[in-house]
């Protein structure tokens, strides 16, 4: 009988890398043990069979940027709690193999109205950070509200042209009807309980609000409390 060991030390002595591939080559999720993704490298084995990608590449593995459906009221710190594996959507398992390193180092981005719901942003990707943050006022959100009440008399067209309400001046915003009691909401930048304050304006009381896209990406059909990943080809 032998004392286990560290994947990364029995991965170099099957494939003579430095410790750093080695590193490497595991956190990438390159490395398997008796035929199981293991990506950590302190993971310990021991008689296991543990075999290494012809296609593996020893670079550290792209940041990636997760979408998350949160529930209404969840705030930022309980959501990133809730992302693993398990949690990513089934209609999308297909695109990208999760790994435990997907999960580290997240960074939440643009805030929900207070008690929405919808799509909120984690990313390990500076440029997306820096983007979404320092180019918040350029970026569209687009927000689903359902609403109660009767809207007052060209309403919608008060929205869309700017409007005051108590006094205080609000910006304008595109605003439709999708269907008899649900109102959509586009609008750079929305502050805080600004969207509320829009419903109130024109005689609407808000039930619910779901934002379901910012910029150029939609949350799509993922499930309440699931995730997916950001694809290379969507643009914030």
């Amino acid at each position: 009988m032998t004392d286990p060991i560290r994947l990364s030390k029995r991965l170099i002595e099957l494939v003579g890398c430095s410790r750093r591939e080695a590193e490497l080559f595991i956190e990438g999720g390159w490395v398997t043990v008796d035929g199981e993704v293991i990506d950590e490298p302190q993971f310990k084995v021991d008689t296991q069979k543990v075999e290494l990608d012809p296609e593996a590449k020893a670079t550290a593995p792209e940041p990636v940027t997760i979408l998350f459906n949160v529930a209404a009221g969840m705030d930022a710190e309980t959501a990133m709690a809730t992302i693993s594996a398990e949690t990513l959507s089934e209609e999308h398992r297909f695109s990208k193999r999760p790994l435990k390193g997907h999960f580290l180092r997240l960074t939440a981005s643009t805030d929900l109205q207070a008690n929405a719901s919808g799509l909120l942003v984690f990313t390990q990707d500076w440029k997306i950070l820096r983007k979404l943050t320092a180019d918040s006022a350029k970026i569209e959100q687009e927000y689903v509200v359902e609403v109660e009440g009767e809207m007052v008399a060209h309403g919608l067209n008060r929205l869309n042209h700017g409007l005051t309400y108590k006094g205080k001046e609000l910006p304008a915003v595109k605003a439709s009807w999708q269907n008899e009691n649900r109102l959509r909401f586009a609008m750079k930048n929305p502050q805080p309980g600004v969207i509320a304050l829009f419903c109130q304006a024109v005689g609407l009381k808000v039930v619910a609000i779901r934002r379901i896209r910012i910029g150029g990406v939609s949350i799509g059909k993922v499930p309440v409390g699931q995730w997916r990943y950001l694809s290379g080809k969507e643009k914030f």
